[in-house]
C-alpha cells in the first residue's frame, strides 16, 4: 500500500503506507522525511539507525528524517506516516502541537508510545480519515490531510508527556528541557559539554542537571555524547570518511579523543566498530 499526497507547487509530500511494495521501501533511503511507525496487532522488527528494534503490537514510534530506518516488505500489520518538512514543518507548528522535543528532535532514541484500547480506535479513526482524503482531489486535500496529522501528533504528545517521569512537570520547566533538546541538535558538532548549553540558555548547569530527571533517564551529558555518537555511527556506516575525518566533522580537533570517547561508549573503536558492521 501506498497512497500519496503532493503538490508540485509547495514541493510537500504525505505518504500512508506500510512498506510492502519496493516504491514505498525507496522511502527509507530518502533523508528529507518524518516517519510514524504504528505496529497494530503484531510485532514487527525493525532497524533504525543500525539497532534491531522490535515494535510491539499497538506501540508507534516517531522517526526524524535523520534516523536511517530498515522495514521488512512483509510487514502488512505496519502502517506508517511519511511527511517532509514542507507539508508539516514541525519548528513552525511548535507553539500548537509542542511536539518539537518530544517527539522528533533527532533523539538517538527515537520516543515510543503504547497505545490503550481507546487511543488505538482513536488512531484507527485518524487512519481511515486519512485513506478518505488521499482519494479526493480537490484544492482542500492539503489542508484537511494537515489539519488531521496536527491531530495525531497532539494526541502522541499527550501520550509522551503522561509517561514523563513526573507528568505534572510545569510547562516552563518542560520549555527548558525542550530548549536543551534543540539546542543540542543545532550545535552537537561544536559543543560538547552542558556548560556550553548552559550559557546558551541563561542557566547553570547544575538547574538543567536537577531538572532533567523529572523529565527522563537521562542526565544533560548523556543527551549531548548520545546525540554525537548517533551522527558517529550514522558516518562510519553511512559515509566514506576516515576517522580523522569524522572526528573534524564531529567539532574533535584531536582524532585521539574522538576515537577514546567513541570507544569508551560503543567498547569498540571507530575503525574496528565499522569492519564489524561490513562483515
Amino acid at each position: 500500500m501506498k497512497l500519496t499526497y503532493s503538490s508540485l507547487k509547495d514541493n510537500d509530500i504525505f505518504i500512508l503506507t506500510n512498506f510492502s511494495c519496493q516504491p514505498s521501501q525507496e522511502l527509507l533511503n530518502d533523508r528529507n522525511l518524518y516517519k510514524i511507525l504504528w505496529s497494530k496487532k503484531v510485532s514487527t522488527n525493525i532497524v533504525v539507525d543500525d539497532y534491531n528494534l522490535e515494535l510491539k503490537p499497538n506501540e508507534v514510534i516517531f522517526c526524524t528524517p535523520l534516523n536511517i530506518m530498515e522495514v521488512p516488505m512483509d510487514s502488512e500489520d505496519l502502517l506508517a506516516i511519511v511527511f517532509n518538512k514542507e507539508f508539516f514543518c514541525i519548528q513552525t507548528n511548535d507553539d500548537q502541537v509542542s511536539c518539537h522535543g518530544f517527539l522528533f528532535f533527532g533523539s538517538s532514541q527515537p520516543p515510543i508510545i503504547q497505545l490503550n484500547e481507546k487511543k488505538s480506535a482513536d488512531f484507527e479513526n485518524i487512519i481511515r480519515l486519512f485513506k478518505e482524503d488521499l482519494l479526493i482531489k480537490d484544492h482542500l486535500q492539503g489542508e484537511m490531510l494537515r489539519s488531521l496529522l496536527k491531530r495525531l501528533l497532539i494526541q502522541s504528545t499527550r501520550m509522551v508527556k503522561n509517561e514523563l517521569p513526573q507528568p505534572t512537570i510545569p510547562n516552563a520547566q518542560l520549555n527548558v528541557i525542550r530548549e536543551y533538546n534543540i539546542l543540542v541538535e543545532k550545535h552537537f558538532r561544536e559543543y560538547h559539554h552542558v556548560k556550553d548549553y548552559a550559557n546558551l540558555m541563561f542557566k547553570s548547569p547544575k538547574t538543567l542537571s536537577n531538572l532533567f530527571p523529572k523529565f527522563s533517564n537521562k542526565t544533560p551529558s548523556m543527551v549531548i555524547n548520545d546525540r554525537i555518537l548517533l551522527e558517529a555511527r550514522r558516518l562510519l556506516l553511512y559515509s566514506d570518511l576516515s576517522t580523522n575525518e569524522i572526528a573534524t566533522e564531529l567539532g574533535y580537533k584531536d582524532p585521539g579523543h574522538f576515537s577514546k570517547f567513541f570507544k569508551k561508549h560503543e567498547g569498540l573503536s571507530p575503525s574496528v566498530f565499522k569492519k564489524s558492521k561490513q562483515n
